[in-house]
């Protein structure tokens, strides 16, 4: 553990802009982060002044753990390791010169800002900043001050109980805090896009419920076990997830035995999203989230989806609608649930795919195939198959 007395400083984003109800999302914020915190050990967390302080309480709490965790908090945008000093430009110095050459190492120009919240502390920042920079170069005369492109970006900020001095800040999740927009169902197949998907959405701050559609026999266990892996991988993110499982292999061998093949994706994808609506409904999810982007493939051109929309009445999220796959790939791999995704367990699907799928589908034509099968009875039938499972953050200490 380092010899100055370190804490975690957390920036807001747009979080900043949100006036009288900012004490609504930055108890949100504190919530999530206490959460977290307890697989780290024991820290005092609270905010002032637009910045939420992580404060170790003990001598083996893990703060380079609380870091990595606190930089998947939505509604952080920054977020550093400082060393704290007293309110004194001499225990400035003292920490400064002490604490921030471990922070420069393999670095040869800097440059250092000041900020006085506390307005009382009797030197103005151009002066905090020229001392603290003086006496980095005292330490090292090889570095060099650089105001326009430095290596290290150098902060020292003046706050009501004490200073805070700080290098190279780090970016932060963004976004805004988890339940902050509501909740919503998203529908997490085994592929790359829906996780990518639900991360988006936990982004802006919804709560995300999780719906899977499995087909037993013809889909795996090991298929379901991947999808709970990627709802793990989510709760990183998303801290706990609910993944509610429903079986769609009766559907399917019906479509399969009454239907025309090439309407067979379309007809799916509309129980499905019945099935959702029900779900969403039951679980107070006010939309419906999907992976799903424009004419990726056949149930995706803009009339297919203009066919699954017509049978809910809720809204249906779309974050990936606009973005081609090596996009959506970008961002899985970001998140950590690539890997995950190009597992090769079969999802549902991938079950009777037909040949030549319908790709410019008229809904009454759409209708017509539907009405082969009972659907109301089906989906009822599905719907009491549903059972759930709960993904939560890992212990890790």
């Amino acid at each position: 553990m380092s010899e100055f007395r370190e804490v975690i400083l957390c920036k807001y984003g747009e979080l900043v802009l949100k006036g009288a109800n900012l004490s609504f999302f930055e108890s949100l914020l504190v919530k999530e982060m206490k959460a977290r915190a307890r697989r780290h050990g024991k820290f005092n967390i609270y905010h002032v002044q637009s910045t939420l302080y992580i404060e170790p309480l003990e001598e083996d709490c893990d703060l380079d753990g609380m870091l990595a965790s606190a930089r998947r908090v939505f509604g952080i945008v920054g977020i550093t390791r400082a060393a704290v000093a007293e309110k004194n430009m001499e225990d400035i110095l003292r920490v400064a010169k002490g604490y921030l050459p471990a922070q420069m190492v393999g670095k040869r120009t800097f440059r250092v800002d000041a900020k006085r919240a506390d307005k009382k502390f009797p030197l103005p920042s151009p002066e905090i900043a020229g001392e603290v920079g003086g006496a980095l170069l005292s330490v090292n005369p090889k570095w060099k001050v650089d105001l326009h492109e430095p290596d290290c970006r150098i902060r020292v900020e003046i706050r009501e109980t004490a200073a805070y001095i700080h290098a190279d800040q780090e970016k932060g999740a963004g976004g805004m805090p988890i339940r902050s927009n509501g909740r919503g169902l998203l529908l997490l197949s085994g592929g790359i896009d829906s996780p990518v998907a639900g991360y988006m959405m936990a982004k802006r701050g919804v709560e995300i419920e999780a719906l899977h559609f499995e087909s037993f026999p013809y889909t795996s266990e090991r298929a379901k076990e991947k999808v709970m892996q990627l709802a793990s991988e989510l709760c990183e993110y998303c801290t706990k997830i609910h993944v509610h499982v429903i079986s769609l292999t009766h559907i399917q061998e019906e479509l399969r035995d009454k239907c025309e093949e090439d309407y067979f994706t379309l007809l799916l994808r509309r129980f499905m999203m019945t099935l959702a609506e029900r779900c969403a409904r039951t679980y107070k999810c006010g939309a419906l989230i999907t992976g799903e982007s424009l004419g990726q493939v056949a149930s995706q051109t803009m009339e297919a989806l203009n066919v699954t929309n017509e049978v809910v009445n809720i809204p249906v999220f779309r974050p990936c609608i606009g973005m081609d796959k090596e996009e959506i790939v970008q961002i899985a791999r970001q998140i950590g649930t690539f890997e995950t995704s190009i597992l090769p367990y079969e999802d549902c699907c991938t079950v009777f795919t037909p040949r030549h799928p319908r790709t410019r589908p008229v809904l009454e034509k759409v209708l017509a195939q539907q009405a082969k099968v009972d659907f109301d009875a089906l989906v009822e039938e599905a719907w009491n198959t549903m059972y759930t499972e709960t993904c939560t953050l890992k212990e890790e200490r």
